[in-house]
């Protein structure tokens, strides 16, 4: 009798034990990565709504934050609005994954002012009438 009968049962048992746990581990990882957008989304439409209805006070634009975390199935983590600036943090739980993720909405920068503009190599743009040194 030949002493390899059976061990095709015992690698095929081994492969399938392999891509089993390959399997789960690719699964948990996609379902990270979904947490993490769902928190991401959330706690960007929260800075939004936050920053929209800053002018009602802080009080306000954390309450409606927190509606509109919560709409999204969030935790809303901490709320902060200083002036037009609102900066929030939800969370997403999601099996054994609950990311935090924070945002920052607000107006946008000022804007330069109009007319031709040089730039200095280093990051910053002055104005020809400026002058560079």
């Amino acid at each position: 009798m030949s002493r390899d009968r059976g061990s095709a049962t015992v690698w095929a048992a081994l492969v399938a034990t392999v891509l089993g746990a390959v399997f789960g581990g690719v699964l948990l990882l996609g379902q990270a990565v979904v947490a993490r957008h769902r928190a991401a989304a959330a706690a960007d439409l929260a800075a939004l709504a936050a920053a929209a209805s800053w002018a009602h006070g802080p009080q306000t634009a954390c309450a409606t934050a927190l509606r509109v975390a919560r709409a999204q199935g969030a935790v809303l983590a901490g709320c902060q609005v200083e002036g037009e600036v609102a900066e929030v943090t939800a969370r997403v739980a999601a099996g054994p994954f609950t990311p935090a993720i924070r945002a920052r909405a607000g107006p946008p920068w000022p804007t330069p002012p109009e007319g031709p503009s040089q730039d200095t190599g280093q990051g910053t743009r002055t104005s020809p009438t400026q002058g560079t040194g």
